[in-house]
């Protein structure tokens, strides 16, 4: 909320509140009758920790905004203004403007966001763990101890991708995997490596170190990238991947089951975002698109993007040992995909600058990132790009394949991205042959799926996703709805990996196969 908004601009903000009744983003009234409120330490260091925003002192909320009678304007000016330079920690400069609404002067102190060195901001007689908030919605959020360690870390380059782990060891990493990063470095920088022995290479790139006694163990940075199982170390540094029945983690099929697939990723990074990548390819929808005389197949998400994302979240995620318990989350959701890592944007970076022609990379873990350059992926090339273009290419992907555009969410403690699902009325949810039956509405999904079955003696439900192009929560609950119903009958026991489905037909003769369940 700028401080330099028009008269107009203003009126319309209040206007806003009023209507609403309550506080809009970038505002906070107190009433400030005849002193301070108790509360306004609270809302500016929310302000100043976040992304800055405007107290209005000298209305009554619960008087539906109204002008506060005998409000003294001048005083409480020059009283945000001593609270804020002395009563906090850093000292806060706002900018202080007297306002008149409906008559009636109040005032308006802007607090500007802090820059990333200088938070937390909080007030000084609680303390910084006591006294450091965040604004959510309308109200203030004390930060929680990780949330203030995380914005302590940025007044200077985190180490932890560097820590030594010294339950670890050389045997620890993959063969294959350091031969493959050595040969690389001594390619592209044969200056420095190619006259030192591996140890010594493998040293020089933060992959070993030495610890008191000078024994050489493996860096945090060296294992997760590079290690055969780095999860013996840390269990919880992987990738997580579900894919839920509907567009919350709670709504679950009528049997209780929330989510009809799930995976967990281990191993070092590019075999976890492989596996991530491969999980996501097997659960999402291909529908097509017609252009012109031609249909082009075209899946729910480009993979390019989501390789991306998830190497993005492995690489910047948070190495603390607050955070190594929690893993990196890959949510597939009817409506979206969501790919989520602890620790939230560093340094420079903004959600305002992320992307941007000239946005220049931060690292919170440079070691590995610079690991990852040279660590080569699954099928080809490398595992990072190392350039600060992640989100990017990510944008460019979902551009070229005309999808609806990436929505990024930064807070201390986490980020995330998050790709919509393209709107079902863009999309023909064809089959893989033309004379194939195509599934649009929940009926035409059942019927697709009998007619499939009719015509074979049994169907697995592979074969049933490839020809109706449909989801895999969305085909399992048609599944399930129709051997309820005694339409098909299962071949195996329900767990069993080679489950096949028979058509059976209906009781109710000509009604039709499905007239019995028809909704």
């Amino acid at each position: 909320m700028l401080p330099d908004m028009s008269d107009q601009e203003f009126e319309y903000a209040l206007h806003r509140m009023r209507v609403a009744g309550t506080d809009t983003q970038g505002f906070e009234v107190k009433t400030c009758g005849k002193a301070l409120s108790r509360d306004i330490g609270r809302t500016i260091s929310g302000f100043a920790n976040g992304s800055g925003g405007m107290i209005l002192c000298g209305l009554s909320e619960s008087d539906s905004f109204k002008p506060v009678a005998g409000f003294d304007a001048a005083a409480m000016q020059d009283a945000i203004a001593n609270f804020c330079n002395e009563k906090m920690t850093p000292p806060i400069r706002p900018i202080i403007q007297l306002r008149l609404y409906e008559n009636a002067p109040i005032v308006a102190a802007y607090i500007p966001e802090l820059r990333p060195k200088q938070k937390p901001c909080y007030v000084t007689a609680c303390g910084c763990y006591g006294g450091s908030f965040i604004r959510v919605g309308d109200g203030d959020r004390r930060l929680s101890g990780y949330e203030i360690d995380r914005l302590l870390n940025e007044r200077e380059q985190p180490r932890y991708d560097d820590e030594i782990v010294v339950e670890a060891s050389f045997e620890d990493l993959d063969d294959q995997l350091v031969a493959d990063l050595l040969e690389r470095e001594r390619a592209i920088h044969a200056s420095h490596f190619r006259k030192l022995d591996d140890e010594t290479a493998l040293c020089k790139l933060h992959v070993l170190k030495q610890d008191e006694n000078g024994a050489l163990h493996p860096t945090k940075a060296g294992l997760v990238a590079l290690g055969s199982y780095p999860q013996e170390f840390f269990p919880s540094l992987n990738v997580t991947f579900a894919c839920y029945v509907g567009n919350t983690k709670g709504e679950s099929l009528p049997d209780g089951q929330r989510f009809v697939d799930s995976f967990t990723c281990v191993g070092p990074i590019p075999t976890m975002v492989y596996d991530a990548v491969a999980a996501v390819r097997k659960n999402m929808r291909i529908g097509s698109r017609i252009e012109g005389a031609f249909r082009h197949d075209v899946p729910d998400f480009p993979l390019a993007a989501v390789r991306e994302a998830i190497t993005n979240a492995l690489m910047h995620r948070d190495y603390s040992a607050d955070a190594c318990g929690t893993p990196v989350h890959v949510d597939l959701y009817a409506d979206r995909l969501e790919v989520t890592n602890p620790g939230g944007l560093f340094g420079t970076v903004t959600i305002d600058t992320l992307g941007g022609r000239y946005t220049i990379s931060s690292r919170r873990n440079q070691y590995l990132a610079n690991i990852l350059e040279s660590t080569p992926y699954e099928r080809s090339g490398f595992v990072a790009e190392n350039r600060g273009s992640g989100y990017q290419a990510i944008v460019s992907e979902l551009a070229k394949a005309q999808k609806p555009e990436v929505v990024p969410f930064d807070s201390i403690s986490l980020f995330s991205l998050t790709f919509p699902l393209e709107s079902r009325g863009s999309l023909e949810l064809g089959a893989a042959a033309s004379n194939a039956p195509v599934a649009k509405t929940r009926e035409s999904v059942e019927y697709a799926i009998v007619e499939i079955a009719a015509a074979r003696e049994t169907v697995s439900m592979s074969e049933l996703l490839e020809l109706t192009k449909r989801s895999r929560p969305t085909v399992l609950k048609r599944v399930r709805d129709l051997v309820a119903r005694g339409v098909l009958v299962p071949t195996e026991a329900r767990t069993s990996p080679k489950q096949r489905y028979r058509y059976v037909g209906s009781s109710q003769g000509d009604a039709g196969p499905l007239a019995q369940g028809r909704r």
